[in-house]
Parts: C-alpha cells; sequence; structure tokens
C-alpha cells in the first residue's frame, strides 16, 4: 500500500521480519521504538550527532534517526537486543559505560567499527592509507578517531576504548 504519505514496507529486525505501514517521513529509529518495540537505539540529540540511535544496518553501522524506516526496506537491521558479541562482557568488565544511556549506540558502533578495520578501511589517524597496506593496528588513537561519532555524557571513554582494544586482539 502506497499513497503520498505513508508506505507498506518489510523491515527485518533481529533476524524477525515485521510489516508496518509508516508516514513516509519516519525515521528508522522512531519505527524500531514505537512501532516495534526496540528500546534499545536511543533518541538522543535526533541530529545524527551522538551516535546514541546506532545500529547496524546490514553489518555496518547507522545512525538510525538519519535513516527513513523506508529506505531500510529489504535490509538487515540489528539493534542491541539482537546482538552477540564479546564486546558486551568487555563493556561490563572493563565498565566501559556507567548511567547506560549511550551502551548500545557504542556497541554497535564498536561492532561496526571492527569490521571495517577488519576489512582494511582506513581512518583520518591512519598513517599508511595505499591500498596494499594491511589493517592499521588498532591502538588507543585509531579506536578513538573511529568511535568519535559516539558521545557519552559520563565520560566513559577511556574504559571504552580498553575494552575495544581487548576484544579487537
Amino acid at each position: 500500500m502506497t499513497n503520498d504519505r505513508r508506505s507498506a514496507i518489510s523491515l527485518r529486525v533481529n533476524d524477525v521480519t515485521h510489516r508496518l505501514t509508516v508516514d513516509n517521513r519516519m525515521t528508522l529509529l522512531d519505527a524500531l521504538r514505537e512501532e516495534l518495540g526496540h528500546t534499545g537505539p536511543k533518541k538522543g540529540c535526533d541530529h545524527g550527532q551522538c551516535g546514541a540511535c546506532t545500529v547496524l544496518l546490514d553489518g555496518r553501522r547507522a545512525v538510525s534517526c538519519l535513516t527513513l524506516a523506508v529506505a531500510a526496506e529489504g535490509a538487515e537491521v540489528t539493534t542491541i537486543e539482537g546482538v552477540e558479541h564479546p564486546l558486551q562482557a568487555a563493556f561490563v568488565e572493563r565498565d566501559g559505560f556507567q548511567c547506560g544511556y549511550c551502551t548500545s549506540g557504542q556497541l554497535c558502533s564498536a561492532i561496526g567499527m571492527l569490521a571495517e578495520h577488519a576489512a582494511g578501511w582506513p581512518s583520518a589517524v591512519t598513517a599508511d592509507v595505499s591500498p596494499d597496506s594491511s589493517p592499521p593496528h588498532l591502538d588507543a588513537s585509531e579506536v578513538r578517531e573511529r568511535m568519535s561519532g559516539n558521545l557519552c555524557r559520563c565520560g566513559a571513554y577511556p574504559a571504552i576504548v580498553r575494552a575495544i582494544i581487548e576484544v579487537a586482539g
């Protein structure tokens, strides 16, 4: 069903397919939270600047407050509710969260970031960006740069960086 303002879409979220009719302007974040009850992604700034709403879209990190729900049709959406990753235990063990508000976005972003690093994607601080170079060493500088789109008002950054480096091995 499609009219000028609404579209019938199919969203695959955490391995479950949902059929919804949404306003064409509805964000993926609002569809996840209001229509499907996935409260892991948080509405922080609602401008794509804080990262609290970060989810994985086909394995790549995406800020769901800037992604239209209709644009996510056909993609595999993974929220924190669908994540099972060693980073979760590392965040707990290294005290990588305090109030917990940003944690779901931090974890989804870190999972996507580790995949980007493993694929050899450079960051703004990567020294050797030649096409035949191996993935850069994942040190604190690399992690901080790669996670710079995720804010933590509690200031748990050092613990988050340590947890990510620990899991990256």
